[in-house]
């Protein structure tokens, strides 16, 4: 539902030529434009130029294509193993909706792991080479919630088979 007096997403048209026009400001724009939007909380829907049609999708997964070429490496490999794996899986319909769950989640949890992070190391909280096993902890922590809050969605989705969350907790049958 869309929030009375929310701004209307910006659009922004590719060409066959590739170029990417942003409507609102009636210029040409790059990826990395794109990005910072996103960055900034913008929104935009790209379409194509000729057809109309939704490109958003393919353009941000080339954004994501872009920064990891660059090096700014965020998806690690095993993830993205894992995440090919669910293509034509049966629990691909559920994947996308976990996903944005736990990055929402993530994301409205994110000052206060910062908040942790830099009490329990002080500048250096957010240097890599200065994470340390507090700091893994923490968002292994946080794994977990996700996890945990996952598994009850596919409990409440009674699909059966999922496995309890912790060993032992399985309800007893009453014989």
């Amino acid at each position: 539902m869309a929030e009375q007096g929310a701004k209307a997403a910006t659009i922004i048209k590719k060409y066959a030529n590739r170029r990417l026009y942003h409507t609102g400001t009636s210029s040409y724009v790059t990826l990395e434009d794109l990005a910072q939007m996103v960055r900034a909380g913008e929104d935009f829907v790209v379409t194509d130029a000729k057809t109309g049609e939704d490109i958003t999708r393919s353009v941000l997964t080339q954004i994501i294509f872009e920064q990891e070429n660059k090096g700014q490496f965020l998806l690690p490999i095993t993830f993205l193993r894992q995440l090919i794996q669910f293509y034509g899986d049966h629990m691909q319909a559920l994947v996308p909706r976990y996903l944005e769950m736990s990055l929402t989640r993530f994301m409205s949890d994110q000052d206060k792991l910062r908040e942790q992070m830099t009490k329990g190391f002080g500048g250096t909280a957010f240097n890599p080479a200065a994470l340390g096993q507090q700091a893994m902890a923490a968002m292994d922590e946080q794994v977990r919630a996700n996890m945990a809050m996952f598994e009850e969605a596919m409990r409440a989705f009674s699909f059966g088979g999922f496995p309890p969350s912790k060993p032992g907790s399985e309800p007893k049958k009453d014989n």
